[in-house]
């Protein structure tokens, strides 16, 4: 790096983030929004070839965030403890034996471990790039590095939202199996892109190790609540006592170990952080329950094929994508939060009202209402997130921010099957609108009782 004199005095001019980083940083981001949403038009062709109704086929959405859920603060834990490289490396290729596995699948069950592959294959990229996105500004003395942090979440956002038009058009091209074999071109390109610019030094920030008795509490958590939530009904009441059983002994567990899973100790000094996680779910509840219900509505109910489908979000798609280029570049999070909340109620509320002979214009100005909190709740929570951490574990609490996510794609898929039980009706479609006027409205309560600066 060269220098020059200013004044008698030597300058140094500073370090600049080292852009090599950002192409493998956004094409592993997207592995994951873009397996999430592409599904969104599959379901309904998958469940016609499998003979199976929505509340089955939702285990395709549930398996993937189950695996996400315990896969982020996991792989989190790793990149803080390996570095980001090999997890990145290993996971990514994970996305393109999986990718196979399900375009290859004879069954529902096959196809829903498939799921589970992908879910773990794509919970390394998003800690592994927030933790160079901290080394590098740590390196080259950045404050809030927002045009990288709004990049990826624009990268995020683009795939999410475009993904069931994507999925429309591979579904249209070949059947469902394409939405599957895309994963191994994708996992292809970034080994590739990994093993040429992701720097091989290694990094430890502690000792210690993975907290496996902590992850099989955690994952045995979720997975028996998450079979009540998919059928709630009275003679499963052990379900919820076993989860509860878990649950408290997830927290005794977490409070004891040295390096634990999930640091529940530090949660319970950063009240802000806390609000950010609580935030996050509500959110994805919100988005995904969308998501899914409304389009298995329109290709159900509405009567619309899986191409016709994706492409009526499109104006979503382009609603999220504009607001989030417009917010990205500003830190700022208090207006964002406000916005995404009111947008969302809005979008429950316009859902009451659609039915099978509502103009296509309508449902897609709906979709323009649902795509704005889509556009904005994720940047401000993953800024607050940044600014709110602890330095030395951003690659943990980054991955618990996902995993948030994916507890509310968990609860949206549980929500979906339950509106959904008899196939994609109106009338399912309209109590879904109800909860997630109950859900917008809680996270509302959530903002305003802790709006960050």
């Amino acid at each position: 790096m060269s220098s020059h004199v200013h004044g008698g005095l030597e300058v140094t001019p500073p370090e600049r983030f080292d852009r090599r980083l950002i192409a493998p940083m956004l094409v592993g981001s997207i592995l994951n929004p873009i397996n999430s949403s592409m599904l969104a038009v599959a379901l309904i062709p998958i469940g016609a070839a499998f003979g199976v109704p929505p509340s089955q086929t939702a285990w395709l959405v549930t398996g993937l965030y189950l695996a996400t859920a315990v896969g982020q603060p996991v792989m989190g834990r790793l990149v803080d403890l390996f570095g980001p490289r090999p997890l990145y490396l290993i996971a990514t290729s994970l996305v393109g034996v999986a990718g196979l596995l399900g375009a290859l699948a004879p069954n529902l069950g096959v196809l829903v471990a498939s799921r589970v592959l992908l879910g773990l294959g794509t919970s390394a990229a998003y800690p592994a790039s927030m933790s160079l996105i901290r080394s590098e500004a740590d390196r080259t003395g950045m404050d809030t590095p927002a045009a990288i942090l709004s990049s990826l979440s624009i990268a995020n956002q683009v795939i999410a939202v475009i993904g069931p038009t994507l999925g429309g058009l591979l579904i249209g091209l070949g059947g469902w199996h394409l939405i599957f074999t895309i994963n191994v071109p994708l996992s292809v390109i970034c080994v590739v892109l990994g093993s040429l610019w992701l720097p091989r030094r290694a990094r430890s920030r502690g000792a210690g190790g993975l907290d496996y008795v902590g992850i099989v509490l955690f994952t045995g958590t979720l997975v028996s609540l998450m079979f009540f939530l998919m059928q709630p009904r009275v003679s499963h009441w052990y379900l919820v006592v076993l989860a509860v059983a878990l649950g408290v002994a997830f927290v005794i567990a977490q409070l004891r170990v040295v390096e634990p899973f999930i640091d529940l100790r530090v949660l319970g000094g950063n009240r802000p952080l806390i609000m950010t996680y609580t935030r996050q779910v509500l959110a994805y509840v919100g988005a995904y329950s969308f998501l899914y219900g409304f389009t298995q509505w329109l290709e159900e109910a509405r009567g619309l094929g899986a191409s016709a489908a994706g492409l009526l979000l499109l104006p979503l798609s382009l609603a999220a994508v504009v607001i989030t280029a417009l917010t990205g570049r500003r830190a700022a999070i208090r207006g964002k939060l406000v916005a995404g909340g009111l947008f969302l109620l809005l979008a429950a509320a316009a859902q009451l009202f659609v039915g099978t002979s509502t103009p296509i214009w309508v449902l897609a100005l709906v979709g323009v209402i649902a795509g704005v909190p889509q556009g904005l709740n994720n940047l401000a929570n993953q800024t607050a997130l940044y600014q709110q951490a602890d330095p030395a574990r951003i690659g943990s609490s980054a991955g618990l921010l996902r995993t948030c996510v994916y507890v509310g794609a968990l609860i949206s898929a549980a929500a979906n099957a339950h509106f959904f039980q008899y196939g994609a009706t109106t009338a399912g479609l309209h109590d879904l609108a109800i909860f997630l006027l109950v859900v917008a409205g809680l996270l509302l309560l959530v903002t305003f009782l802790d709006l960050p600066e």
